[in-house]
């Protein structure tokens, strides 16, 4: 039988052929190019000849061409729609690519090639762009093992296998307790809330094959229903069954799961011959030491923590006055706050939705990367993975960039928050290669013949995303090794967070923010509120946040805890944790942080780029126009285009002509200490 996956993808834009794909297919896919990578590994590393740039680097970066593509398919659907067939291929395939992937960097014969030319690099003639290519591998393989004696290598091999396992584990256990909760919701519990939450909790209904209306812990949910429901009783207990993810006992808790990977990633790092999984992981990028990561994190938290208990107080007394004594609990913040910004600031949360449809706010982010960027986009009509997904042609003066998809809804069977991933990375080597880019997004689903409507978070949410995207879409390497969002993990969000900057702009909000109904521009004196409120509330949101990026930096800078819940106790204690405040991501839901190697040690990344995204975004300011041409082209040419073909303080400077101060991440959230 053909199997689709092992064909080059055919059409127009090569996507992958979806209405041919079946789960069955995976598997067998998997197997068949993992045995041709092994082959073309096994090849480069034996080469008789010397080894050269071409025989060596250029080979590495063609020789998993199949399971690349297979992997591109896979992973992406495992996050955005996941089956029972999926999660268990999911759970087999994670050790044996882990396996996989030490074999390759572990791998003598392969290193010391690679060794060779590092060493003799000043002679080859090349480019800087090959140069760095060769640096990071290098500097890979290194850091993956492969200098440790044999030993050394075998213990690194299982605990990577075992740390894949158990991140795997991590993931499908919090995507389980997102997907059976449901709390069924009478006509009474709907009371004082607005038509689009009632609307949002039908539709979770109508999705489940319910009937009436549920609340699930779906983020574009659960946050509305706490922000405007009267309901003391049912907001406590679905913001403890939110934030309790992970934690409930049985086969689906990750408490003793997070132990592990901490005491797994602290041996990892020791063996390479670091204090600290954190001294690890920072090493190669822009902070490069924890006590640098925590001082920024501190010099933040100190303003944030003020007026978040400023805050408190002030809500407090908004709850007592509403006959409700006692302390201000963590389920009742978003409620008074609600309240206040209401009050203080006119902003009704049911009076601006309409102005925020989902498809007005898609034409925002695309005719603000047209008037950046020159960018255009044209719908197509192709089979995609889900009835959910949409698909663009992207070009620009009329030649192919890439095709971006955008899946924009909740689901059971997709993991919650929201992810840029390239189902194709862009490079030139071997010809000329587009990226196909996505956009996974969990915004409630409307009731059905609604239009979907969007919080200001949730069109921030879809604006950063967006920007994570244009950094694949405008990559511009001949090395796909360092293309697109291939750069230090604290520099990778700095395109989103400064894209998100756009949705500020009176010029967009007046030209995309319209009514659904009436196609009425947002009225100026609306807008303007709605911008005057732009820092309202972020004492709350800068000390759950801080406080996040603390805790994952604390489990990995000593020690391993025994107890990871009981450590983060114990630092949450120490900085004085607001008690109506908790963290972002508790532990065992946190999956930026255990889910995967990608934020370990490096949640304070958010923060880090937004120093830099604040004071970029000030370029455009200086230079009197948010669409400047000049600045547009130094960001593309700099950052954007660039992908990590230099270190990214090199990068940022060549766009900014200097490195920024904390100010402009205070000013902008307006946490500024008055003059």
């Amino acid at each position: 039988m053909t199997n689709p996956l092992l064909e080059p993808f055919a059409g127009e834009f090569a996507l992958p052929p979806f209405d041919r794909i079946e789960d069955s297919h995976f598997a067998p896919a998997f197997d068949a190019a993992l045995t041709e990578a092994r082959a073309n590994i096994a090849a480069i590393a034996a080469n008789p000849e010397a080894p050269s740039f071409a025989n060596t680097i250029e080979a590495l970066e063609l020789a998993e061409e199949t399971l690349n593509r297979v992997g591109g398919v896979f992973w992406n659907l495992s996050g955005a729609d996941s089956t029972p067939a999926r999660q268990a291929l999911e759970r087999e395939l994670a050790p044996k690519l882990a396996a996989f992937s030490s074999e390759v960097t572990m791998n003598a014969e392969l290193f010391a090639r690679i060794d060779a030319l590092w060493q003799a690099c000043a002679g080859l003639a090349l480019t800087a762009e090959q140069q760095r290519v060769l640096e990071l591998y290098r500097r890979m393989f290194v850091r993956a093992g492969a200098a440790l004696d044999e030993a050394g290598r075998r213990r690194m091999a299982a605990i990577k296998e075992r740390l894949a396992v158990l991140s795997t584990a991590f993931s499908q256990n919090v995507l389980a307790e997102e997907r059976d909760w449901v709390l069924p919701l009478s006509d009474a519990d709907l009371e004082g809330l607005p038509d689009f939450v009632a609307a949002a909790a039908r539709a979770a209904a109508t999705e489940r094959g319910l009937a009436g209306h549920v609340l699930t812990l779906n983020r574009s949910l659960v946050v509305p229903f706490l922000q405007f429901s009267p309901r003391r009783d049912i907001r406590e207990r679905a913001y403890e069954a939110w934030v309790a993810r992970g934690a409930n006992g049985g086969a689906t808790d990750n408490r003793t799961i997070a132990a592990e990977i901490l005491t797994l990633r602290e041996e990892r790092a020791r063996l390479l011959g670091y204090e600290s999984f954190a001294a690890y992981k920072l090493e190669p990028e822009m902070a490069k030491t924890p006590a640098t990561v925590r001082d920024l994190l501190m010099r933040v938290w100190k303003p944030a923590r003020e007026r978040a208990l400023a805050d408190a107080a002030t809500l407090t007394a908004m709850m007592h006055a509403d006959g409700i004594n006692g302390d201000l609990e963590p389920w009742d913040w978003r409620y008074y706050s609600e309240k206040r910004r209401l009050a203080e600031h006119d902003l009704d949360e049911g009076e601006l939705k309409p102005y925020f449809g989902l498809d007005a706010m898609i034409g925002a982010a695309f005719d603000t990367a047209h008037r950046l960027f020159g960018l255009e986009f044209r719908p197509l009509d192709l089979p995609l993975y889900h009835t959910d997904v949409r698909a663009w042609e992207v070009t620009r003066d009329g030649r192919h960039i890439a095709v971006f998809l955008g899946d924009y809804f909740a689901r059971p069977s997709k993991r919650s928050g929201a992810w840029c991933s390239a189902m194709r990375e862009q490079r030139r080597l071997g010809g000329e290669q587009r990226p196909i880019v996505v956009n996974v997004c969990n915004f409630a689903r409307p009731a059905e013949g609604g239009p979907a409507l969007l919080s200001w978070d949730d069109a921030r949410t879809l604006f950063h995303e967006f920007g994570h995207a244009l950094h694949q879409v405008l990559s511009d390497l001949t090395y796909s090794f360092i293309s697109g969002t291939s750069v230090a993990r604290d520099f990778v969000e700095l395109p989103s967070q400064l894209y998100e900057h756009w949705l500020e702009v009176p010029d967009v909000l007046d030209t995309h923010a319209r009514h659904v109904t009436t196609g009425a521009p947002m009225p100026a004196d609306l807008r303007d509120r709605l911008l005057a409120a732009r820092t309202y509330d972020q004492g709350f949101a800068t000390v759950e946040y801080v406080a996040s990026a603390l805790v994952d930096l604390s489990f990995h800078e000593g020690a391993a805890p025994a107890d990871a819940m009981a450590m983060q106790a114990a630092v949450l204690d120490g900085l004085g944790m607001p008690r109506a405040i908790r963290m972002r991501h508790a532990t065992p839901h946190f999956a930026h942080v255990f889910a995967g190697d990608g934020y370990s040690a490096g949640y304070y990344s958010y923060m880090w780029s937004e120093v830099m995204d604040a004071d970029a975004f000030d370029a455009f300011t200086e230079a009197g126009d948010p669409f400047d041409a000049e600045t547009a082209r130094r960001l593309e040419r700099h950052i954007l285009s660039a992908g990590g073909s230099a270190e990214p303080d090199r990068l940022y400077t060549a766009f900014r002509g200097r490195m920024p101060g904390v100010e402009p991440l205070l000013r902008g959230r307006g946490l500024l200490d008055p003059v």
